[in-house]
C-alpha cells in the first residue's frame, strides 16, 4: 500500500558546477594540494641542479624496498579507518532497527486503556495513554537526533528537530560520556562556594516558577510532587519510586558550566533545572513561548579563506584567543573545546527516561512478559549502538604510530626525485607529483573517515537517518490507529486469498469463503 510521501528537506539539488565543485573538495587533493606543490618544487630544483650543476641521482634500491614497506603500511592504515567508518555505519543501522522495533512494540502493543489512576474516566484513560504513548515515541525519536548532536560536539538542546521534544524533561546529573581535559572538580569546587544569599534567591526563583508552571507531561490527579535528589558529598539520594514516571535532579551549577561552554559558539538557554533542597519542591519548566531562535537541525560550517593553506595555520591559534574564526576547520577547533569543558550525555539521558517507561508499564501490569522483554532488548540495543558510536569517537590513531608514518612518508618523497633523476631525467617532476599524491592521499583520505560523523563529503549522512528515516517512519506509524485485522483482512478488495497468483482465478471475497464454509476453502488450497 503506497503512504504518504515525504519531502526530504536535508536533500538539495544543485546545478551541474555546483555539483562538481563539491566533489573537488571532497577529494583528498584538495586537503593535500600544498604538499604536493612542495614537491613538485623540489623535484623540479633537483631536476635543475643535476642538468646543469651536478648529477646527484643515486641508486633506485631504495626506492623498492622503503616503497613496498611503505604502501603495506598505509594499506594498513587506510583499512583500520575505513572499518571505524564502517562500523558507525553498522551502529546507525542498528540504531534505526532498534527505533522500529520499540515504536511498534508501543504503538501496538501497549494497551489503550490501562490503569493509572483512581476515578480517571474511560475516555480520559485512553486519551491520556495515546499521549503518553505518543511522548514516548518521540523520545525515541529524540534519543537518534541528540546523538546526532552528540556526536557531532554540538552542545545543549537548542536545536530545531531536538528542543520541541526534550524541553519539558529535567536534567540528570550525569557525566560527560565524551572525555574532558579540563579538570571539572575544579568548577564543582567553585559552585559549591557559592554564597547563602545566591542559593535563597535562588530558591525563592525556583518556588515562584513552580507556582505560575506547573511541572509539565503530569496528569492531573496525579501526584506530581517527589523529593528532590540531594547530593551529599557526591551521593544522590532519590525519593521513593512512584506510578508516574520518575524525575531526576538537576547538578548544581550546571548551566553555569554549560554557558561557558556554549560561548565558544553560540548563546543556548538553560534546559529545566532543579534546585537541590532538603524539602519537596516543584520542577521548573521554561516558559513555553521562547524568546530565542532555534539553531538550524543542520548547520555546516561554510568553507572560507581559514580553510585553506597557510591561513588554516592560524586557526588555532585565533580560536584559542577567543576570535570566532570562519569555516570547516574553525568550527572543528570550537567543537573540540566545547568538549573539554563540558560533554553533557543526553543520548543517555533519554534513554533513562524511556526506561523509566518499561518499568512503568511493569508497574502497571498492563504488558505481557515477553514484550517487556522485547522493549528492554531494543532499549539495550540503542544504547549499545551509543556505546559503539562513542568508541569511535574517543578512540584515534595512536599519535605516535600516524607521526611516524608521516615522517617516513616525507622522507620517501623527499628522497625519491635522487632516485628517479637517473632514469626519467625530466619525468621526475610529474613522477614524483604523482607518487606524493598517491600515499598522501591515502593519509588524507584514512584521516577524515576516522570521524564519519561530521558535515564532509564523505561523512554519514546522519540527517538523512535521524530525519529521513527514523522521524518520518515513526510519523508514519503514528498518523493512523492500530489496523484492526477484522476490517483489512475481510476487505472486499481481497478477493483472491487461496489463489493469488494463477492467472484468471475465480475472484471470492472473504464474506463469500466463509458462507461457502471450511471445506471449500480446503478443496481451493489442494487444487493451487
Amino acid at each position: 500500500m503506497a503512504g504518504p510521501s515525504f519531502s526530504d528537506p536535508f536533500t538539495h539539488e544543485r546545478a551541474f558546477g555546483s555539483n562538481f565543485l563539491h566533489a573537488i573538495l571532497a577529494t583528498t587533493l584538495f586537503r593535500c594540494w600544498y604538499i604536493l606543490l612542495f614537491f613538485g618544487a623540489w623535484s623540479t630544483t633537483i631536476c635543475v641542479i643535476s642538468a646543469n650543476v651536478k648529477n646527484l641521482g643515486i641508486s633506485s634500491s631504495l626506492l623498492t624496498v622503503l616503497g613496498t614497506v611503505l604502501g603495506f603500511v598505509i594499506s594498513y592504515r587506510t583499512t583500520s579507518s575505513f572499518e571505524r567508518y564502517n562500523e558507525g555505519r553498522r551502529y546507525w543501522s542498528q540504531m534505526i532497527y532498534s527505533s522500529r522495533t520499540m515504536a511498534r512494540l508501543i504503538w501496538f502493543h501497549v494497551p489503550d486503556s490501562m490503569q493509572i489512576g483512581p476515578d480517571v474516566p474511560a475516555e480520559e484513560l485512553k486519551a491520556r495513554i495515546l499521549v503518553e504513548k505518543k511522548t514516548i515515541l518521540n523520545l525515541i525519536d529524540a534519543f537518534c537526533v541528540a546523538v546526532k548532536h552528540y556526536l557531532r560536539g554540538e552542545e545543549g538542546i537548542n536545536y530545531e528537530d531536538l528542543y520541541h521534544i526534550v524541553k519539558f524533561l529535567p536534567s540528570y546529573a550525569l557525566p560527560a560520556g565524551i572525555p574532558s581535559q579540563v579538570d571539572l572538580s575544579a568548577n564543582r569546587n567553585s559552585l559549591n562556594c557559592t554564597s547563602l544569599k545566591e542559593q535563597e534567591q535562588e530558591q525563592v526563583t525556583v518556588q515562584h516558577l513552580s507556582s505560575v508552571n506547573p511541572r509539565p507531561g503530569s496528569f492531573p490527579g496525579v501526584s506530581t510532587h517527589r523529593s528532590p535528589a540531594v547530593r551529599n558529598g557526591g551521593t544522590l539520594t532519590n525519593s521513593e519510586s512512584a506510578p508516574h514516571l520518575p524525575l531526576p535532579a538537576t547538578s548544581p551549577g550546571e548551566t553555569d558550566i554549560k554557558e561557558k561552554a556554549d560561548s565558544l559558539d553560540h548563546p543556548q538557554p538553560a534546559r529545566t533545572s532543579t534546585s537541590a533542597t532538603s524539602k519537596t519542591q516543584h520542577n521548573v519548566k521554561e516558559s513555553l513561548s521562547e524568546p530565542f531562535d532555534l539553531i538550524p537541525a543542520r548547520n555546516p560550517p561554510q568553507y572560507s579563506l581559514f580553510d585553506l593553506f597557510p591561513f588554516s595555520l592560524l586557526v588555532k591559534y585565533l580560536t584559542r584567543r577567543g576570535r570566532q574564526v570562519k569555516g570547516k576547520k574553525g568550527a572543528r577547533h570550537r567543537a573540540m573545546m566545547r568538549s573539554q569543558m563540558v560533554g553533557h550525555n543526553l543520548p543517555l539521558e533519554i534513554s533513562l527516561y524511556l526506561s523509566s517507561y518499561v518499568a512503568v508499564l511493569q508497574n502497571r501490569k498492563c504488558v505481557d512478559p515477553p514484550t517487556i522483554t522485547n522493549l528492554l532488548m531494543a532499549l539495550n540495543q540503542l544504547v549499545d549502538a551509543l556505546t559503539g558510536l562513542e568508541r569511535i569517537l574517543t578512540t584515534p590513531i595512536p599519535f605516535s604510530y600516524s607521526t611516524h608514518l608521516w615522517t617516513v612518508t616525507i622522507l620517501y618523497c623527499f628522497f625519491l626525485p635522487f632516485q628517479l633523476w637517473l632514469t626519467l631525467r625530466y619525468l621526475t617532476i610529474p613522477g614524483t607529483v604523482i607518487a606524493s599524491f598517491t600515499f598522501f592521499g591515502f593519509l588524507v583520505a584514512g584521516e577524515e573517515i576516522e570521524n564519519p560523523f561530521g558535515y564532509d563529503k564523505n561523512d554519514l549522512n546522519l540527517d538523512h537517518f535521524t530525519n529521513g528515516i527514523i522521524r518520518q517512519e515513526l510519523e508514519a506509524l503514528t498518523a493512523m490507529p492500530m489496523p484492526d485485522p477484522n476490517v483489512w483482512v475481510f476487505s472486499s478488495i481481497n478477493d483472491r486469498v487461496f489463489d493469488p497468483h494463477r492467472p484468471g482465478a475465480e475472484r471470492v471475497t472473504p464474506e463469500e469463503w466463509v458462507g461457502r464454509g471450511t471445506d471449500s476453502m480446503h478443496i481451493a488450497l489442494s487444487n493451487m
